[in-house]
């Protein structure tokens, strides 16, 4: 199917009659009509779902010529007579819109209201009503009448008005719109052939959800987790040939090209048992860049969720060591949860790690690099603060040169620096051992985008490990002590016995930090194997 990566297009026609490469998903059309009729699908923003939506629109309008050689192609041939069926097909497409005005979610309805009845050759009487749901009402029969064929309706990212409201009160009249405009279905079950809803977020008091009792959640289904995005087989038969360019463009093996998209796209799991999923936004650009970076996150600073995360009894240090939630927390999305996790989940910056059958629980962590390093900078202006000029006060460049020079001068120098930018603390609660873990947390997972860089906690191991090419840093810090007392710990416990063999210097480095100054209170290093 040529040679262009599709990533400028969502349109499944566009991608079949322009040359476009396309990953074959319709295998999931067969699963889908095995298992119902009436679905929800949850994944994160640019991971493909409303390509999908396109397909089925596609599919369920019989255009066979757009299918050869694909999977449903297969399944449509031992139909006989029956394959390729043309149905009425009212597609929602609502990721645009001015969903912040007074009328703007009734605008966007009914503007898709009568271009479907111009589509399909209804006239105005035919869909005429007072209000939106009363059109969508007859809208569906009218097409049902005229075609003496069920209706297929498809909701492409339907949370996007509630998500862009303009405050509580624009959110709650979007979801009352909804609730009576999609309450439609329950009512026209007899005169509908398929209903499919996207999203990122499960709105769990969104009445769609509970008034259609038939509608199936398949978010996190084993059988559908590689309905969106790919897999590492689908990126292999698609793109090995980008991949090699790529790597030559890289000056990489073809195997170290594979590694490093893989350390930074793949890693997302939709369900309990799922195989690993690439992000599609970010590989595909980085294919055609020919060039590693943060397209996906990138693409929307998650400002609100960090904001979330401010108010939440959750540290940063959690989100590298392991979130929980349970089924009902990751599939309903509630706004007044004090607690962000489902939402950071189903945002996409938090992925399934592992699955507790005893408890039905859960475990989460980020997927990949690009969303780790991403999010971690993200969070460097509400932990140390901004430099007059607006910049970060965060600065990889200079802490790593130092660490690779072994200027443990410097090193002090850019550390205090840097604590000494972070906003004071007022609020009671919080303790400044808190704020400091938080603070050396961030600083030491930052710096492992460009060293090897270990954090520990258990008891017989040190805080912190940093290696490079030349130098091994063994970190203990504490707070309110001294600098001695750290260094005896690294002695007393022989933290640096496993790396005294492999000739690096190795630079054991006591930190206390002050709990009135806030900061580093003292700083002593010893040096060996020099």
């Amino acid at each position: 199917m040529g040679r262009k990566l599709p990533i400028d297009t969502q349109t499944f026609e566009i991608l079949r009659t322009d040359g476009y490469k396309y990953v074959d998903k319709t295998v999931y059309i067969q699963k889908l009509l095995d298992k119902g009729r009436i679905f929800f699908l949850s994944r994160p923003r640019r991971f493909g779902k409303s390509l999908f939506v396109s397909t089925l629109e596609s599919y369920f309008s019989g255009r066979k010529d757009l299918f050869e050689g694909l999977e449903i192609e297969k399944y449509e041939n031992e139909k006989g007579d029956k394959a390729w069926q043309q149905y009425p097909v009212v597609s929602f497409h609502l990721s645009g819109g001015s969903f912040k005005e007074e009328s703007g979610l009734e605008d966007r309805l009914s503007e898709i209201i009568d271009d479907c009845a111009e589509k399909y050759g209804l006239d105005a009487g035919q869909i005429r009503g007072e209000t939106s749901p009363v059109r969508f009402s007859r809208l569906i029969r009218s097409l049902y009448n005229k075609y003496s064929k069920p209706v297929v309706v498809l909701v492409d990212e339907y949370d996007n008005p509630l998500l862009k409201a303009d405050g509580e009160e624009r959110e709650h009249k979007n979801r009352e719109l909804y609730k009576s405009f999609f309450g439609v279905l329950k009512d026209q079950d007899q005169y509908l052939k398929f209903v499919f809803f996207t999203g990122v977020t499960k709105f769990a008091k969104v009445s769609i959800f509970s008034d259609l009792n038939q509608l199936k959640d398949i978010s996190l289904l084993d059988q559908f987790s590689g309905i969106c995005g790919f897999t590492e087989k689908e990126i292999a038969e698609t793109f090995a040939a980008d991949i090699h360019t790529m790597a030559d463009s890289q000056h990489m093996t073809t195997e170290e090209c594979i590694n490093e998209l893989r350390r930074m796209y793949d890693g997302y799991h939709f369900s309990r048992t799922s195989e690993g999923i690439y992000n599609p936004y970010s590989l595909l650009n980085a294919l055609s860049d020919r060039f590693f970076d943060n397209y996906w996150f990138e693409s929307a600073t998650p400002t609100f969720l960090i904001k979330r995360l401010k108010n939440s009894p959750i540290t940063v240090e959690q989100f590298e060591n392991g979130l929980e939630a349970d089924e009902s927390e990751l599939k309903d999305y509630r706004t007044d949860n004090p607690n962000p996790v489902p939402l950071f989940y189903q945002s996409g910056y938090l992925t399934i790690h592992g699955y507790d059958a005893e408890f039905k629980s859960f475990q989460l962590g980020f997927p990949n690099s690009e969303v780790k390093y991403g999010f971690l900078k993200s969070l460097v202006p509400y932990v140390y603060g901004e430099k007059n000029d607006g910049e970060s006060a965060y600065s990889a460049k200079n802490l790593v040169s130092s660490l690779r020079k072994g200027d443990t001068t410097a090193l002090h120098d850019e550390l205090y620096s840097l604590f000494a930018s972070a906003p004071y603390m007022t609020t009671k609660a919080t303790r400044y051992e808190e704020v400091w873990r938080n603070q050396i947390y961030l600083v030491f997972e930052l710096l492992g985008e460009y060293v090897k860089c270990e954090q520990h906690t258990a008891r017989g191991r040190s805080d912190c490990v940093i290696e490079t090419q030349d130098f091994v840093y063994i970190f203990e810090f504490k707070i309110d002590g001294s600098a001695d007392e750290a260094l005896e710990q690294i002695e007393t416990q022989d933290y640096a016995g496993k790396y005294r063999a492999d000739g690096r210097v190795l630079i054991k480095v006591g930190v206390s930090f002050s709990s009135e100054k806030r900061n580093i209170d003292d700083w002593k290093t010893v040096t060996e194997n020099a």
